[in-house]
């Protein structure tokens, strides 16, 4: 057996896990089965590469839903503020937007790769580009479509989830461990848009035109945010943020339905002390533009919410504008996918139960949260938390 440790994976979650290892000393090989490395990172740098969220803890956790427990010691054992010195340190520091998001100040991937690649070069680790995993020898060793074979000292499994097939996240993988026996969820889509049954005439005047400061309420839950027309629906970071429980309602019963506050800033009394004046034969439309300085899409949203006639208690459908959503777009256009490793397939170290000495980072684990940081917190986080335990076994344990 190799005293080589395998990273199988070259995105966020391979890449940290690589660090760490070399960091201590380890001999490293990184597997990449595109072309390049961090492929899907440098995707979501062309959004200014939203590395983490300035948010408390308490909250922070809160956007990993139910996995929140499991994340909780890894997200605290590399938490934001270690993922922010990371990067000052590779020679790019951030800000905090207004959202509480944090970017580094150059709003780009491509030089922060650079650098960590510089730096993971220079401790040693080993890329190997266009290496396709395929399972295991039945002898226990890794195998690659190329046919060669490795029998590292351990295993990180680090190949994404099912969203972005083109950049190298395809979830092939999961029928490879249910062949082990290892425990998956399905994949589902996660930050994805949901389907809306917009009129004709709206759908062409305003597709792909923000809805910006709102607040949208799903059952309990209100999340202040964005949101986009798309000609099939809804998208944006407030709907993101709500999909997990707009997934599972649509299931659970066909449809579900949603209200968009268009002034959350303001209360309905607020509203309506601004809309309390003469119309002077105005148009609905041109008085809801002129009093309440909405625009032709907020305006035009409302009808499609309450219906050609607005209700006569403008104020109330300001505030509370309903829209049924009917389905969600598939994995091959969400930013992120929920299921694949069940975290109870894992031991608290994210080794395999079913495979001693492979451990599982990033997207494979069946966690989700919305965008805003928490994709690429956690990614990183697991990454590091599998190469600690790596090293934290006993010599030979491997």
């Amino acid at each position: 057996m190799s005293e080589t440790i395998a990273v199988i994976g070259g995105g966020p979650a391979g890449l940290m896990a690589a660090e760490v290892l070399s960091a201590a000393g380890r001999s490293v090989t990184v597997y990449e089965r595109m072309p390049s490395l961090g492929r899907k990172f440098l995707m979501a740098g062309r959004g200014g590469l939203n590395l983490t969220h300035s948010e408390d803890f308490r909250p922070f956790l809160g956007r990993y839903g139910p996995a929140g427990k499991t994340l909780k010691p890894v997200l605290e054992a590399f938490a934001p503020a270690n993922l922010i010195a990371w990067a000052q340190g590779l020679g790019q520091p951030t800000f905090v937007g207004s959202s509480g998001r944090v970017f580094p100040k150059s709003l780009k991937a491509s030089p922060l790769l650079r650098a960590w690649l510089a730096r993971l070069n220079a401790q040693g680790v080993t890329f190997k580009t266009r290496m396709t995993w395929t399972g295991w020898t039945p002898d226990g060793a890794l195998v690659f479509e190329n046919g060669e074979t490795v029998r590292p000292a351990a295993t990180v499994l680090a190949l994404g989830g099912a969203s972005w097939a083109k950049l190298g996240s395809d979830g092939a993988w999961a029928a490879l461990l249910a062949d082990q026996g290892v425990a998956l969820a399905p994949f589902e889509p996660a930050n994805g848009g949901f389907t809306v049954d917009w009129s004709p005439v709206f759908r062409e005047r305003f597709a792909g035109q923000p809805l910006k400061a709102i607040a949208v309420t799903h059952g309990r839950r209100t999340v202040r945010g964005e949101a986009v027309v798309a000609a099939y629906g809804i998208e944006g970071g407030a709907i993101y943020a709500l999909s997990a429980d707009l997934r599972a309602a649509i299931a659970a019963q066909g449809s579900t339905r949603i209200e968009i506050d268009l002034r959350p800033d303001l209360s309905v009394a607020q509203l309506a002390a601004r809309l309390d004046r003469p119309r002077a034969g105005q148009s609905t439309a041109t008085f809801l533009r002129k009093a309440g300085n909405l625009s032709p899409l907020e305006i035009n949203l409302l009808r499609e919410a309450h219906g050609v006639a607005l209700p006569a208690d403008l104020p109330a459908a300001i505030k509370r504008a309903p829209l049924k959503l009917t389905g969600l777009q598939g994995i091959a256009r969400a930013i992120s996918t929920a299921g694949g490793v069940r975290l109870d397939a894992v031991d608290e170290s994210l080794m395999l139960r079913a495979r001693c000495g492979v451990y599982v980072a990033g997207e494979m684990l069946d966690w989700e949260a919305p965008t805003g940081g928490y994709l690429l917190q956690a990614c990183f986080a697991t990454g590091a938390a599998a190469a600690r335990a790596i090293l934290a076994r006993p010599s030979g344990a491997e």
